[in-house]
């Protein structure tokens, strides 16, 4: 079967599950035809993922979560209403899209969690199904369950992954954990998308804390926290514009070009792992057995963060107080549960993108 992929180009998780998913589709016969990325003026592709998807790269205007004045915190609403000023040039985007869609001819186009494609399919409605993959459907089922403080941003959360699978003839929602239940609708619960290069790890247990920050106004917290312990080595990955592959904030502190091979390497070597809440490098620490410290910067950050603890991932904080991340430490429990549901991915995602049909579907998710 022939795949388009539209991927979502904030922050590394979209990323990593494309590069993931195309290689298991190549690998059992399958052809990508392209791949559509939604990008805005503020972030890069990452070199991981452009040197290693191994296909066409189309590039197109997408919405993007707005941080705050400290280049922190993501208030949805505010992103919202900064994104609807560039409405001409989406309107470009979906435009685009129907056009690859009919150039390529795909059997089926497969979102990750792009808002221009939902767009797209509910305007056009184009001819091949579209499926969609994202831990944040997840949130739509009765496996999950909001215990914030903010309501109306979680409903305003799960009105915009209705946007984004509009007409979708199937929902594969990532999940950190299996469910006595895995069908709710057209959404199935599904195991996450890790790479082999994570498989492939062997973990050891180094000194260092590892981290990955979205926004870059956090460096600030942890150059304070480094400069009041400088006994422990920080190694920290961003992708910050025009800095060096490596900078050091303070002596002990160290801030990374983000890069797949580094990520990694930093990831099965540390002691703790601290992060904005992504999914996909929680699932990555959670395979490779390392508590998380998690510090959400917008809405869909906090549901993920809450889902992690409810698999005993690590904590969850509102600052990157490292202290809170190694006084957990000692209580972390290994489990092999979560390795064993990631290695079933292969197999579910096979049946699921194969043999599905092309039924009609309700323009929003129903559970």
């Amino acid at each position: 079967m022939r795949y388009l992929f539209v991927v979502q180009g904030e922050g590394r998780g979209h990323f990593t599950q494309a590069l993931s998913l195309k290689k298991t589709l190549e690998l059992n016969g399958h052809e990508v035809v392209s791949v559509m990325v939604g990008c805005s003026a503020k972030r890069i592709l990452p070199a991981f993922f452009t040197d290693k998807i191994g296909s066409e790269i189309i590039q197109f205007q997408s919405p993007n979560f707005m941080p705050s004045a400290k280049g922190k915190k993501s208030p949805l609403l505010i992103s919202i209403l900064y994104n609807l000023l560039y409405l001409q040039v989406f309107f470009g985007s979906m435009l685009s899209i129907r056009k690859t869609i009919k150039e390529k001819q795909p059997d089926v186009v497969i979102n990750f969690y792009e808002l221009m494609c939902g767009f797209t399919y509910g305007m056009f409605n184009p001819a091949p199904p579209m499926v969609n993959i994202a831990h944040q459907y997840y949130f739509q089922t009765p496996g999950f369950t909001y215990t914030g403080k903010d309501k109306y941003q979680f409903e305003l959360l799960n009105f915009y992954s209705n946007l984004t699978s509009l007409r979708a003839t199937k929902i594969l929602a990532l999940s950190f954990r299996s469910d006595e239940e895995w069908q709710y609708g057209n959404i199935t619960i599904v195991p996450p998308l890790l790479r082999q290069e994570v498989m492939q790890q062997e973990p050891r247990n180094g000194n260092y804390i590892h981290g990955y920050i979205l926004n870059s106004g956090y460096a600030d917290e942890l150059a304070d926290w480094s400069g009041r312990n400088m006994q422990q080595a920080l190694h920290f990955f961003w992708d910050k514009k025009e800095v060096g592959k490596t900078e050091m904030l303070t002596p002990m502190l160290a801030m990374h070009q983000l890069s797949d091979t580094m990520f990694l390497h930093y990831m099965s070597g540390c002691k703790a792992y601290a992060t904005t809440g992504g999914f996909e490098s929680v699932c990555e620490a959670m395979y490779l057995q390392k508590p998380v410290l998690m510090v959400p910067t917008h809405i869909e950050q906090e549901c993920n963060v809450i889902d992690a603890m409810n698999s005993d991932a690590g904590v969850g904080a509102d600052a990157f107080d490292l202290d809170k991340l190694l006084n957990f430490v000692p209580s972390y429990k290994k489990s092999m549960d979560f390795r064993y549901w990631s290695r079933s991915a292969e197999t579910i995602f096979l049946e699921e993108l194969t043999s599905f049909g092309v039924e009609s579907s309700s323009v929003f998710a129903t559970i």
